[in-house]
């Protein structure tokens, strides 16, 4: 699978994620409900602890509170919260010709920092961003009124370090 075969797609820059990102909008996260943990094969189950060992203790300013129950395959900043769960299914839309081709206003793809994201609009207005093109598929859920840019910048280091590149199961 070449997921950024469409130069135009893989180029897409900070800035135009941002404005794609403000412009999809999103809401607020229940800080009450819990989260689904993934259950991923044990290759990317140690990826996926890899990556807990090395996520930062703030993201876009909010401090570390990870979500109920607790896992190394979770984790979650602020109030309402910032979450990322590891070892996710690959995303349906991440092989839709109409994203790599920027024809899905729900979806687009593009980078930052090194780190290849799919961001999609959910129906209830939160926006999901999901890692392509790494040997394990990482989800960030990003509430209302969070810049996602800011976000993803605090995380990139950590999925570079601990979720090398290359296709995912």
């Amino acid at each position: 699978m070449n997921f950024f075969r469409h130069r135009h797609t893989a180029s897409l820059g900070l800035p135009a994620l941002a404005t794609l990102i403000a412009i999809a909008g999103c809401s607020s996260a229940d800080d009450s409900a819990s989260v689904a943990v993934p259950s991923p094969g044990a290759k990317v189950t140690r990826l996926c602890q890899n990556l807990d060992k090395v996520l930062p203790r703030t993201v876009d300013g909010r401090r570390r509170a990870d979500p109920e129950p607790r896992s190394a395959l979770t984790a979650g900043w602020g109030s309402p919260a910032i979450i990322l769960r590891c070892g996710v299914e690959r995303p349906p839309k991440m092989i839709d010709p109409k994203v790599a081709t920027g024809d899905d206003p729900k979806a687009v793809a593009g980078g930052v920092n090194g780190v290849d994201w799919l961001m999609e609009k959910q129906d209830d207005g939160t926006t999901r961003l999901t890692t392509a093109s790494r040997l394990a598929y990482v989800e960030v859920t990003v509430p209302a009124g969070v810049d996602a840019s800011g976000a993803l910048i605090d995380l990139a280091p950590s999925v570079k370090k601990a979720i090398h590149k290359g296709i995912a199961d």
